[in-house]
């Protein structure tokens, strides 16, 4: 298997129903108290990508897709309409929307990740396929210069600096990003007089871990 570096159309994307799923283990006591634990520190995504096929044209390259990556084998990247920016909204993406790490004096490599905040509670969400021409970087503030300051490794995620960010700086970044994910079967199956009725294929998508 292996992982195409090419994007899912996003005009099909773009209708798609689907969100973060989490899976928690619940054990129930003999006096009604619950315990709760959870094996997965990340969630993972699922879509159904047949939700956004409108069209016969649709469906012809859903189909092309689909038997590019022979099914289930290898994974892709897939723009999630409802969550692939790091800035909230509307806003535009500034290089310090993220805060991805700390300096440390050492360090020239770092994650890029997305921050989700509720309260207290926070989880952050490594970012494995961020879109190349969308990162913005800056230390302490200062925005830095792809090709001179930093450069981007837009397979992994990854940003790697000339020289390491000084201690105690903190590092953030903006940018737009695309989930890893693979078909969740090796089956499509089309009726066209139900699809002309307005019946839709069921197209699972999952996302991978990288």
């Amino acid at each position: 298997m292996a992982f195409h570096e090419v994007r899912f159309p996003t005009d099909i994307s773009f209708g798609a129903l689907g969100g973060p799923e989490r899976r928690t283990q619940i054990v129930t006591l003999s006096n009604g108290y619950e315990e709760r634990n959870t094996p997965w520190h990340h969630s993972r995504r699922r879509y159904d990508a047949g939700m956004g096929v409108r069209s016969s044209a649709d469906l012809e390259d859903v189909i092309a897709f689909f038997e590019a990556r022979a099914g289930q084998l290898h994974s892709f990247r897939w723009k999630d309409w409802s969550d692939f920016r790091s800035a909230k909204g509307q806003a535009p993406i500034t290089p310090e929307d993220q805060e991805i790490a700390i300096g440390d004096g050492e360090t020239v490599t770092f994650q890029l990740r997305k921050e989700y905040r509720s309260g207290a509670q926070s989880y952050a969400r490594p970012i494995a396929k961020p879109v190349r021409a969308t990162v913005r970087v800056a230390v302490a503030g200062n925005e830095m210069h792809e090709g001179i300051d930093w450069s981007l490794d837009d397979t992994t995620g990854e940003i790697t600096f000339v020289a390491p960010p000084e201690s105690d700086a903190p590092i953030t970044a903006g940018f737009e990003f695309d989930v890893p994910v693979r078909f969740d079967t090796d089956t499509i199956q089309i009726a066209m007089s139900r699809f002309n009725a307005g019946e839709v294929p069921d197209v699972p998508v999952v996302e991978v871990r990288l």
